[in-house]
């Protein structure tokens, strides 16, 4: 089938999923979403064994998309809570699919689009790609990601990328664990399907049970905290620093936060 905001190619035994809005940075909207749900299952459905996840142009998922900000501003508590809730579908669909999903991170991976870097079993990074958890500069809250970041990278980690929001290079995120190898961006596609072979060349029911297993022990504990998460998610839209850190960025001017 046709996608508005990706391409999915299917290979044999891997499939290359590619974020195609390079004009506007791959960023994500709410066609995005639904793109990336329906793509998920038809990998899952699909012979492929492996999945592939990069950007088109020289970003990876620069976050949301400008117009998505804009509106969001006019949205009701119940559209709020409802795109949170969707945002949660979809990265709790990342984490827990069955297949193996590969990071190819080429470039720019910011505040949603560093989730969607977070996510995948494995994270490949070219050394031109950066990331960030930068939400908190403008009034938002990355509460849905940081449900899995903290499982991926530990606790302390975790806190000092979504307090500062900073963004970072691909070998700090290396460092941290977050990526699993730094690769010349030239080579980027190539090792991950390098890795996908290595892969491959396991057990395929063992590599499903095995990942089945490592996701089935953190199920419980991971639907409590989203359901906080996406409470989080959705309360800070209707706070004044929202609105400035929003209308600041838009701006492209400092923020004027409040002082309590």
């Amino acid at each position: 089938m046709g996608y508005e905001t990706l391409k999915l190619e299917v290979d044999g035994p891997i499939a290359l999923l590619t974020l195609s809005r390079p004009e506007k940075r791959n960023a994500i909207s709410p066609q995005m979403i639904d793109d990336l749900l329906v793509a998920l299952a038809a990998l899952e459905s699909s012979p492929a064994r492996i999945g592939i996840l990069t950007g088109a142009g020289k970003a990876y998922c620069a976050g949301m998309d400008l117009e998505v900000l804009r509106n969001i501003s006019s949205q009701s508590p119940a559209q709020n809570l409802e795109d949170s809730r969707r945002m949660a579908q979809l990265f709790r669909r990342m984490w827990a699919f069955p297949k193996v999903l590969i990071a190819a991170v080429n470039g720019p991976a910011l505040a949603g689009g560093c989730a969607l870097a977070t996510l995948p079993d494995f994270t490949l990074a070219a050394p031109e790609a950066t990331f960030g958890y930068t939400e908190v500069r403008i009034g938002f809250v990355p509460a849905i990601v940081s449900v899995f970041l903290r499982r991926r990278i530990g606790e302390a980690a975790a806190r000092d990328l979504i307090l500062t929001g900073r963004v970072f290079p691909a070998e700090e995120a290396q460092r941290l664990g977050l990526v699993k190898e730094v690769v010349a961006a030239d080579s980027l596609l190539d090792r991950a399907r390098a890795l996908a072979g290595t892969l491959l060349a396991n057990s395929p029911a063992s590599l499903l049970a095995s990942k089945k297993l490592l996701l089935e022990s953190e199920e419980p504990a991971i639907d409590r905290e989203i359901s906080l998460a996406i409470e989080a998610n959705a309360a800070v839209r209707a706070t004044t620093d929202f609105q400035e850190g929003v209308s600041s960025f838009l701006e492209k001017r400092r923020p004027r936060w409040q002082r309590e």
